[in-house]
């Protein structure tokens, strides 16, 4: 069985998904492909349901009712994953703001030694395509925010290009993962940190979405900014076990 699997959650992505499925399916590592789609009223889901067939056994979906957030998506794909045992589970978006063949670079980081590795915007000064400078120094500054607050030294703490080893998220207690927007990044990174597994920031160039709408939004930006002092203060109280 291939060890490789990409979780990619959708909302509305209808003018990118099957790009973006025949892309990471045209990689030269066998890669399988989980979407989990937020019953997008634009026919994601059913176009990904199109393709199932042409793609047997490497395509997967995973369908919910409504737009139940990013951070919801991804758990309920990181435990289809740990169940169906695959070694490197991976976080990318559907709009190629991050680049599919990355994902070769990310798996090999961890195939080498990292438990966490993540493709960073930051980690070589900025590396972002088409963004606004407003969104760029907000982004910048926010996870200069994170470093500052919980001490992690990570240059891209909000970034959603991830390749997890398996023994992160059997560790990690998953329900416990509070967050379900940007801070959703934040929290599983500052939580692989804590529980003393090793992470690895990659550069890669950042682009931003052509076709399709952001769902990025001021409560989203929120619940980051004041999620991360909580979280803070709820880690003096908590264990993080060693991983193995």
């Amino acid at each position: 069985m291939p060890d490789s699997i990409v979780i990619i959650p959708t909302y509305n992505e209808k003018e990118n998904i099957e790009r973006m499925i025949r892309k990471v399916f045209s990689l030269p590592h066998d890669f399988h492909l989980l979407i989990i789609d937020d019953g997008s009223p634009d026919g994601t889901g059913n176009i990904v349901k199109s393709l199932q067939a042409e793609f047997s056994g490497r395509l997967f979906i995973e369908e919910r009712k409504g737009k139940l957030g990013l951070g919801t998506a991804y758990i309920h794909g990181f435990k289809w994953c740990i169940a169906h045992k695959y070694d490197y589970i991976f976080e990318m978006d559907a709009d190629f703001s991050h680049n599919p063949n990355d994902l070769l670079r990310l798996r090999e980081a961890c195939v080498e030694g990292a438990d966490m590795s993540v493709g960073s915007r930051y980690v070589r000064g900025v590396n972002v395509v088409n963004w606004p400078m407003s969104r760029v120094l907000m982004s910048y500054y926010a996870s200069m925010y994170v470093r500052i607050i919980t001490g992690i030294n990570l240059h891209d703490a909000t970034a959603g290009f991830v390749c997890y080893k398996r023994k992160v998220l059997e560790t990690i207690r998953l329900d416990k993962i509070k967050f379900v927007g940007y801070a959703f990044q934040i929290e599983m990174k500052y939580t692989t940190i804590k529980h003393g597994f090793k992470v690895i920031e990659i550069p890669i160039i950042f682009t931003d979405r052509t076709e399709g709408v952001s769902k990025m939004s001021t409560r989203i930006f929120r619940e980051a900014f004041f999620g991360v002092i909580q979280m803070r203060i709820n880690s003096i109280f908590r264990k993080y076990p060693e991983g193995d």
